[in-house]
C-alpha cells in the first residue's frame, strides 16, 4: 500500500474534520507538532484554522495524502515568506504521518512529495523547517536530505523543567 498525495486540495469539512483528527492521533501518539498531550480536538481546532485561512489568502499550500480506504494519513504545509528578502525558499510546517502508518517509509515519501511540490513553486531554491530535540528526529530528516543549520538550546518548553532544542534543518532543491 502506499499514499496518495495531493497538493492543493479543495478543503471541504470532510478534508478538515480528517487533518483535525490526524493531528489529534499525532499529538497523542507523541509526535512533535506543536502541542503537548493528551489533546482534545478542540485544543488544535484554531491552529488548524489558522493555518488553514493561510491557503485562502495564498501564503501556504497544503499537501495531504490518503491511505488506501480515503482516510487523511499525512499532511505538510508548504508556507511562502512574506519578507521580500528571503522568497527563495519556504517552511514545512506541521509535517505528520498517523501513527497507524508510521514505520513503512511514509514519512519519507510525504517528505520527497514536499519537495516536489516545493519545486513548483516558482523561485523557490530551499525548504526549511524546524523540529524539536530529543526526539531523534534531527536524524530522520537527514536521512531525508536535510541539514542541521541552526539549534537554539532549550527554546521549547514541553513542561516545567523539559526544555527542548529547536533545531533548523534546511533542503536545498537546487
Amino acid at each position: 500500500m502506499t499514499l496518495t498525495f495531493t497538493l492543493d486540495p479543495k478543503v471541504d469539512p470532510a478534508l478538515h474534520q480528517g487533518i483535525l483528527d490526524l493531528w489529534t492521533d499525532v499529538t497523542n501518539a507523541g509526535g512533535a507538532v506543536g502541542f503537548v498531550p493528551p489533546v482534545a480536538p478542540d485544543d488544535i481546532r484554531p491552529q488548524l484554522v489558522r493555518q488553514l485561512a493561510q491557503l485562502a489568502d495564498g501564503g501556504a499550500r497544503l499537501l495531504v495524502g490518503h491511505d488506501e480506504d480515503g482516510r487523511v494519513a499525512a499532511t505538510a504545509f508548504l508556507t511562502l515568506n512574506s519578507h521580500r528578502l528571503m522568497t527563495h525558499w519556504l517552511w514545512l510546517y506541521t509535517v505528520m504521518v498517523h501513527p497507524r502508518h508510521q514505520g513503512r517509509g511514509y514519512g519519507r515519501d510525504l517528505l520527497a512529495a514536499a519537495a516536489e511540490a516545493a519545486r513548483t513553486v516558482g523561485g523557490i531554491e530551499a525548504i526549511r523547517l524546524t523540529c524539536r530535540g530529543g526526539m531523534d528526529l534531527e536524524r530522520f530528516y537527514a536521512a531525508c536530505g536535510y541539514k542541521e543549520v541552526g539549534r537554539v538550546p532549550s527554546a521549547i518548553r514541553v513542561a516545567p523543567g523539559d526544555d527542548r532544542d529547536d533545531i533548523t534543518m534546511l533542503l536545498p532543491l537546487l
